[in-house]
């Protein structure tokens, strides 16, 4: 798979997710599958296993492990017929939403800051409304109602007949039926041996005093630790013996919660930290009678990742955590005085949308002021205005902030999981180093990472493969692959699959540490494996410590030590690297992510069901970024007990900081999180309630015009300005002029009207920006930020712009442009403009081939510039190139070759399809300097190899063999637009490219690379 930038490798396995629940766990860096043929050099069959395991689909995306299940496959909620579970959505709005208009029944839906009292007389009346309209309409379609839900969804989930499912939709009183979907992960979440059920105790810490006064008296809302707020966490439930839930409280008077019993789960264990617990299961137990292996229908969580995310957000402050006897230090939560909800929606790391809308409508219901959902889809939403979107909404319309995670798939842009306007997307950062360094016996040093105690001096080192079997995964360091005599005492090299399960095989037979590398690339995290642990993580890595091993067969040398020199992160804090990207796939309006918070080696509470018998471990993922904003909203609630979720959302974004390495609001939205600055941010950015209703009633909605603290335009006509507008609010305490500037945005014309407002407290003014395209480049994002500075304070959104010239594009400018290159027989565009069109050509020019030879490296190796089985060619690009191209092929069908294209050190493009050697790469409108192509034999059938290479580079106002170019006179935006190319002479044998460029009304548009062919039979 050809992939456009060394960050975009499409085999990323790091990350063991929960796909409902973004996040890793335990389970640390695991990767490939289990055991692989290996074989020694020259053997054919090479050391790492191909086909899917080297090159996975998207489909397949950043979340496999070795040996597991797919669990969302193996229980499907519908089946073949259309028969099986799904939601309903009624007409009639929800206790949120509803404003009034059915004869006697009053308002419920909360005014601007105030909350949804379920027990109020209009609330009771109401949902007596829509119980009976539900059973009516359940009644006339013969259907049994699973769950039914009121308050922040109007509905029910229940099983169906696709006669049922035909009958229902043909209701007026049914606004949708959808199936329930399916979402989990690709395994069970834990690696260790699955416990029994822990017994149900009642909680044995002593009792404590609650934060805010003696124990007994009602808890007061207190600035800077959340004291008062409840923040609902939907995900795998809780483990309430931990230390960071060790405290007795009472509930808020608002709290009309409850704490559902079950196995191993007691009244007792909410002790008030806990506030209450529900568990929702009817789409599992629908499906198959039964919740899955290892789970405990209860609000228990026995994989750790739900109690993860509580302490995240809510945690107590702990003095000192130990692991595996070794002390970590403190950690707390960022809201440590808040309350926790727990809502199980997650059965062995996967769940329905049934049973997730029924936790968000018990999370409104109960009275919580801020929801974290660590849970979304696997690449991302494909959709807007999903059933769970739309609960998300009307909870928001009830006064309940939403934290959600962005997604583990930065493989790939615009996978953005939970992308909705209302809710608050969150990426992670790196925070924290824990770097280590591998120094190898001939002087190289590889900077890694490691949360492990690490032995440093000299020690032997001995690769995986040449240690123990091929054929029960050696190279992998599988558990019983390994010889205990070539590994005893020696650093064993493996390469990337289940690290916990290598770590112990190692450890079991005397080896002294282990090096983890991945073939190609992978990205950065840490466990804890109580046992000497590096990991390497870049394909370059990888290629330099291979490569020595296969030099050093039987004399390797290797120390390994804690720390490093920065080199593997930007810096900190910064975006990491398995952080999904914007921008959002659904809606060109759209901005997201909108912030990122720590989310790498986060160690925070968990189950010791699920993490060998651990009370606390080191997490990564998106999953643990978005706690942190839950407990960031619930402190500035309690702070800010007025402002509306789209007020605490505007503070925690327009204070936000630039992360190293990027200031691109598609990797870091807003930027990093600062609570201190969101607690008084002097301005705030927030959509009225009627306009997001708006967004979500539309078929295709865009978003741009939305009050949002950022501007995104995704695929804007460049032959035209936009112009929007934004309303500040001045939530300050003084009154304060605000002068507006913008950064960046590199050749746009961007103005904002008025360019300065004055602004008494509590007071709103609406300014105009008009943005024009200017000089910036069609068909790429320019990125940047407008900002408002006061006397005391100062605010500003990221702003995202992408001209749409000849093909939409719905991510960002990494990986392919697909459509750039094309055919002159039959070419294609799809303008983003309407008017006219005319275009130019430079003519063809031959792609230059010869044939090479070089000798045969090693079989199934990893690429390494330097290694044997490689060949490089050089080239320097002029300025004004429209384009590079690079081929290579070989006639021996037992050769399979890959190819790179650099930059100096930087990967440009990489090709390396498996079943073919015939790769290409290229890049549009490259920069000019000195480029290097490097052929590599990943599999030689033979001690020499022979090939062809071939380029061209394109240059932009070059003109070649002459052609001509027929097009249309005028085009529409969005249509899809043909034309050809043909050349006016015969041309040579061989294979021929050119550049076309179009116009209209004057502006110049960069168009395609186009290919045609002459062969000798022609």
């Amino acid at each position: 798979m050809a992939t456009g930038t060394s960050g975009n490798r499409l085999r990323r396995l790091a990350i063991p997710t929960l796909v409902v629940a973004l996040i890793t766990g335990t389970t640390g860096v695991a990767g490939s599958a289990s055991a692989a043929p290996g074989g020694a050099s020259g053997s054919g069959t090479g050391y790492f296993t191909t086909g899917q395991d080297k090159k996975v689909t998207l489909t397949d995306g950043a979340d496999r492990r070795p040996g597991g299940r797919n669990a969302a496959s193996q229980r499907a909620a519908v089946d073949a017929t259309g028969s099986g579970m799904y939601v309903v959505e009624l007409a009639e709005d929800p206790l949120t939403a509803y404003a009034g208009g059915v004869s006697g029944l009053a308002r419920t839906r909360p005014e601007v800051g105030a909350r949804l009292d379920v027990t109020s007389a209009p609330s009771r009346a109401y949902r007596g409304h829509l119980d009976a309209q539900r059973k009516a309409v359940a009644a006339a379609a013969g259907v049994t109602v699973k769950a039914a839900y009121t308050a922040a969804f109007n509905g029910f989930s229940a099983k169906l007949t696709a006669e049922q499912v035909t009958a229902l939709r043909a209701d007026k009183r049914v606004r949708a039926v959808t199936a329930a979907q399916a979402l989990g992960t690709r395994t069970p979440p834990p690696t260790a041996p699955s416990p029994t059920a822990p017994a149900p105790t009642a909680p044995t810490t002593p009792e404590q005093p609650p934060a805010g006064g003696p124990a007994g008296k009602p808890v007061k809302p207190g600035p800077g630790t959340g004291a008062g707020m409840v923040i609902g966490v939907l995900d795998t439930g809780i483990w309430p013996e931990s230390a960071s839930f060790a405290k007795k409280v009472p509930a808020p008077s608002t709290w009309h919660g409850t704490c559902q019993t079950g196995v191993a789960f007691v009244a007792e264990h909410c002790n008030g930290k806990i506030v209450g617990a529900r568990y929702f299961a009817d789409t599992w137990l629908a499906g198959g009678g039964s919740v899955p292996e290892g789970e405990v229908l209860s609000p228990r969580d026995m994989n750790g990742h739900g109690t993860h995310t509580a302490s995240t957000a809510a945690g107590l402050p702990i003095p000192n955590v130990t692991i595996d006897g070794r002390r970590f230090g403190p950690v707390s939560g960022v809201a440590p005085d808040a309350q926790i909800a727990v809502y199980k929606v997650l059965w062995n790391g996967m769940g329905f949308d049934a049973d997730i809308i029924a936790g968000i409508d018990a999370a409104v219901a109960d009275g919580v002021q801020v929801i974290n959902f660590s849970i979304g889809s696997e690449l991302g939403d494909w959709e807007a205005n999903t059933p769970i979107g739309i609960a998300f909404l009307n909870a928001t319309l009830a006064g309940v902030f939403v934290a959600a995670s962005a997604g583990n798939t930065g493989i790939v842009s615009g996978a953005i999981s939970n992308a909705a306007p209302w809710v608050t997307t969150v990426g992670a950062a790196v925070t924290k180093l824990d770097e280590a360094t591998v120094k190898l016996g001939d002087g190289t040093k590889l900077v890694g990472g490691s949360l492990d105690a690490l032995p440093g001096g000299d020690t032997p080192m001995v690769f995986g493969d040449q240690a123990g079997s091929p054929d029960l995964g050696a190279v992998y360091c599988e558990p019983g692959s390994l010889d205990p005599d070539k590994i005893k005492g020696k650093v064993v090299a493996c390469a990337l699959s289940n690290m916990f399960g290598s770590a112990a095989e190692i450890k079991a037979k005397g080896g002294a540490a282990m090096v983890v590398f991945e073939p190609t690339g992978n990205y950065r995290i840490n466990s804890i494996f109580n046992f000497p642990v590096v990991y390497l993580p870049t394909e370059k890595q990888a290629g330099t410590l291979f490569n020595y091993l296969m030099r050093h067969p039987t004399d390797a040398r290797v120390s390994l030590r804690s720390g490093g020199d920065g080199s593997s992160v930007p810096g900190v804090p910064s975006v990491a690297d398995f952080s999904s990207t914007g921008p959002s796939s659904v809606a060109v309006g759209i901005a997201k992510p909108d912030l990122v918070a720590p989310g790498s080696d986060i160690i925070a509470a968990v189950s010791p069901a699920g993490n060998f018998g651990r009370a606390y471990d080191a997490y990564s993922g998106t999953s643990m970024a978005s706690p942190y904003v839950a407990g960031a909203a619930a402190v500035l609630r309690a702070a800010h007990p007025t402002w509306s979720p789209g007020a605490v959302a505007s503070a925690l974004r327009t204070t936000a900081t630039d992360t190293v390495g990027t200031s691109s609001p598609l990797d870091q939205g807003s930027g990093f999180i600062n609570l201190a600055g969101a607690a008084d941010p002097g301005l705030v950015i927030a959509p009225t309630a009627a306009d997001l209703v708006t967004f979500s009633e539309t078929a295709a909605p865009d978003g741009k015009e939305l009050n949002l603290p950022a501007i995104s335009l995704r695929e804007y006509d460049g032959t035209r300005p936009v112009t929007l507008t934004r309303t500040l609010t001045n939530v300050g305490k003084a009154r304060e002029t605000y002068r507006s500037s913008v950064s960046g945005l590199d050749g746009m014309k961007v103005t904002v009207t008025p360019a300065s407002v004055t602004l008494a407290p509590g007071t709103s003014a609406t300014v105009t920006i008009t943005l024009r395209r200017g000089s910036a480049p069609w068909d790429r994002y320019v990125t940047g930020s407008i900002g408002w500075r006061g006397k005391a304070h100062s605010a500003r959104i990221p702003v995202t712009a992408r001209p749409w010239g000849i093909m939409p594009r719905p991510y960002a400018d990494d990986g392919e442009e697909f459509g750039r290159m094309t055919s002159g027989s039959f070419g294609a565009i799809q303008p983003g403009f309407t008017g006219s069109l005319s275009g130019r050509s430079t003519g063809y020019t031959p792609m230059r081939r010869a044939s090479y030879s070089m000798p045969a490296g090693v079989s199934g190796g990893v690429f390494d510039p330097g290694a044997t089985g490689v060949k490089k060619f050089d080239f320097t690009v002029p300025a004004n190139t429209a384009g590079i191209m690079a081929e290579v092929n070989t006639d021996d069908p037992n050769t399979n070759l890959d190819l790179y294209l650099y930059k100096g050190d930087k990967l440009v493009y990489s090709s390396d399809r498996y079943w073919t050697s015939l790769e290409q790469v290229y890049k549009f409108l490259p920069e000019p300097g000195r480029y290097t192509a490097y052929v590599f034999a990943q599999y030689p059938g033979g001690p020499v190899v022979d090939f062809q290479f071939s380029h061209a580079i394109i240059g932009r106002n070059a003109k070649y063999a002459g052609a001509t170019l027929t097009l249309p006179s005028t085009v529409e935006r969005g249509s899809t637009q043909g034309f050809t190319l043909k050349p006016n002479k015969p041309l040579p044998e061989g294979d021929f490219w050119s550049y076309t460029e179009y116009s209209t009304s004057g502006t110049v548009i960069p168009g395609n690379l186009v290919y045609t062919q002459q062969s000798s039979w022609e």
